[in-house]
């Protein structure tokens, strides 16, 4: 046996292999998931950010004559001078699902603490309930969100008696509605993550944490939020994604005086059959998306070191 073939020997978990082999077997393995990701992730990426330089023919078809019009147009330079009116709903989709990650955060958090501190028969009890609500489907619950606040029924007629809406109108369509369908929809994808991490908690640091005279809030910052911060995150990344791109909750609860971007490109896509600029929106929301994950991993960094 030559030099050059034993240093290319090598046993790996109690096999007799080489790195050539290693590497083919490395290869063969990651193939699959590879060509998943090229075709379904990469390619439509690809071609979205080909057909944002595109422009609308006159009947709506696709002219491949690349131009930065959707952009300068998305950024609201138009035929008849500049608007803010693109700029108000990205801002508006940025705040809508911040602060409805937030809230759902906020209420998270006393929710999983509740359900942990059940005892073990009644524990997956609890958790059932939270997960109720994925067994129906989003526009049925949407629907029901109507029903809750039509005229009929006593929290807009309570809102009628405090002078918040006229007599005999319903809660919606209106900026609170939209938030609550939003925290409805969304508050279980935050509650599941989150008790995965609570039921883990080392209560012996929060303990420790009381001994040496800490308060409240520092034994929450120093001792909870730590350990608890890896399903945080999970859950703050399924609520954020999505509530971004939402577009049936907005439609259905603020109707045409609240749009945010996922109803703007479902217009370009439906009903104005500008697909170049809804391309080109898109890829803005994705942008924005990256953005504000940033944001919320930068501010966990921060709470992490409190």
């Amino acid at each position: 046996m030559t030099s050059e073939h034993q240093s290319n020997t090598l046993i790996w978990f109690g096999e007799l292999t080489s790195r050539r082999a290693l590497r083919r077997r490395g290869l063969l393995h990651i193939t699959p998931g590879m060509f998943w990701i090229l075709m379904f992730l990469t390619v439509p990426a690809l071609a979205l950010i080909a057909l944002s330089f595109a422009t609308r023919g006159g009947y709506g078809e696709i002219e491949w004559i690349f131009t930065f019009e959707n952009y300068t147009r998305l950024a609201g330079y138009g035929m008849f001078g500049w608007s803010p009116d693109y700029l108000i709903i990205m801002a508006r989709s940025l705040w809508v699902a911040f602060l409805t990650t937030t809230v759902c955060i906020a209420l998270a958090f006393p929710l999983a603490f509740f359900i942990a501190g059940r005892p073990k028969s009644t524990r997956y009890i609890w958790l059932t309930l939270v997960i109720i609500p994925f067994w129906t489907n989003l526009v049925i619950r949407t629907y029901a969100w109507q029903l809750v606040l039509s005229p009929d029924l006593p929290i807009a007629k309570f809102a009628a008696v405090l002078g918040f809406i006229p007599a005999g109108s319903p809660l919606y369509p209106s900026e609170m509605a939209v938030y609550l369908g939003m925290i409805s929809a969304f508050l279980p994808f935050v509650v599941l993550p989150l008790y995965s991490s609570v039921e883990k908690l080392d209560w012996s640091l929060v303990e420790a944490a009381y001994d040496l005279y800490s308060n409240k809030r520092r034994v929450f910052m120093q001792a909870i939020l730590p350990q608890t911060l890896p399903g945080l995150s999970v859950g703050a990344i399924l609520t954020f994604v999505p509530a971004m791109g939402m577009f049936l909750i907005p439609d259905f609860l603020g109707g045409a005086k609240y749009m945010l971007v996922g109803n703007l490109i479902q217009q370009q896509f439906g009903k104005s059959r500008d697909w170049p600029f809804g391309a080109a929106v898109s890829l803005a929301l994705m942008i924005l998306t990256l953005v504000g994950l940033f944001l919320f991993r930068r501010k966990g960094e921060e709470m992490e070191v409190v």
